[in-house]
Formats: structure tokens, sequence, C-alpha cells
């Protein structure tokens, strides 16, 4: 069960992004995943947010980018 709505922001041909949604998958959290390299609205929202790289997970009102393991553990595991 997620503590927060976790949306992972991804990109095609991204091997970090791949590592994340592992990750998380390992960690049974359930997430959306939103491609920027797919939908453009998408890239958007991201830039709206001062974030211009994936991948980057938000949950709450927290963000982590790229991929760091031990923090996405700490933070959603």
């Amino acid at each position: 069960m997620n503590r927060h709505n976790v949306i992972v922001y991804t990109s095609n041909s991204c091997q970090e992004c791949e590592k994340v949604l592992s990750c998380l998958d390992e960690l049974g959290i359930t997430y959306t995943e939103k491609n920027i390299s797919e939908d453009h609205e998408y890239r958007k929202e991201l830039q709206k947010e001062k974030v211009y790289a994936t991948p980057a997970v938000f949950y709450g009102k927290q963000v982590i980018l790229g991929y760091q393991k031990q923090k996405l553990i700490r933070a959603l595991g």
C-alpha cells in the first residue's frame, strides 16, 4: 500500500529510468509512469516543476532525481 501518489517521469532509451521502475516494482510500489518522449504534455508538466531530466520520481511534495536506490527505499519502501 502506498503512502503517497507516486509519479515517475521517464523517457525512451533511459537506462536509469528502467532501473527506477524495476526498483519500485521490487518494492511493490504502485506508480504512474509518464514518458516524456511519447507525450509532450508530460514534458510540460515536468518542466513546470523546474525539472529537465529523467528519471524523476514525485511522491507527496517531494522528488527524487536520477536513480538513487537507497533514497527510494528510505522514502517509499
